[in-house]
């Protein structure tokens, strides 16, 4: 079966250019050129979601937001807009990626791909104790300390998958974004560093201890579980 992707943007030439080109590649295409048409068309349940930033009903982030918490796809923004801060928005509101605008088609494609091939191999995994505190169900995308949900956003438990399922090893930023994010050479250290921060204080908020370490001038590290 085809696998569905939503293209939200007020610009009807994107629209129609993203429709034409990801039909020919085999994918079913649903359009939306605005927020408020796209919240109407949400049950149809994509697979992927190309979300445009600038729109004048219901903005990106905000939508995003908005439909984050019972929306468990891929979201990847497009966007004119090109500074580090931006980034961090973006994936604050719940984002998986960031597409600057004007985009190469191919590299778009490219990364539509590489997410998805990710969303598939993620639903294999399965439930994993790491102590007795901590637990990782790969298949629910959710950890668990002390029983209780750390509310890790979509991008914060694939840093936590790609880590946890590899103890020890230590990732500089670039393999970690190119883990993470399913794709080589465009990674940003800014991002990457965020979404550490990020999770670390969502572990301290939950009264967990810290499990993912920094190697000073190298990356990140997961620490290896203690389980006899």
């Amino acid at each position: 079966m085809a696998q569905t992707i939503m293209v939200i943007d007020d610009e009807a030439e994107i629209l129609d250019m993203l429709k034409c080109y990801f039909s020919l590649e085999g994918y079913h295409v649903i359009t939306a050129a605005g927020g408020k048409e796209a919240l109407q068309k949400l049950e149809k349940q994509p697979d992927i979601i190309l979300l445009d930033i600038n729109m004048p009903d219901i903005d990106g982030l905000s939508l995003c937001k908005s439909i984050r918490d019972f929306v468990s796809c891929p979201i990847l923004f497009l966007t004119a807009n090109t500074e580090d801060s931006d980034k961090i928005k973006g994936f604050g509101a719940g984002g998986d990626d960031y597409i600057v605008k004007p985009f190469s088609i191919g590299e778009l494609g490219a990364r539509v791909s590489a997410h998805l091939r990710r969303e598939n191999r993620s639903k294999t995994k399965s439930r994993v104790l790491f102590d007795e505190e901590l637990i990782i169900d790969y298949l629910e995308r959710a950890v668990y300390w002390n029983e209780i949900k750390i509310p890790l956003l979509k991008k914060e438990f694939d840093i936590v998958e790609v880590l946890s399922q590899n103890p020890g090893q230590v990732f500089d930023k670039e393999q970690l974004y190119e883990a993470a994010w399913g794709l080589d050479g465009l990674g940003n250290n800014t991002v990457v560093a965020e979404h550490i921060r990020k999770i670390r204080a969502k572990f301290t908020t939950a009264g967990a201890k810290q499990y993912i370490e920094t190697v000073w001038g190298v990356g990140y590290k997961w620490e290896k579980p203690s389980i006899d």
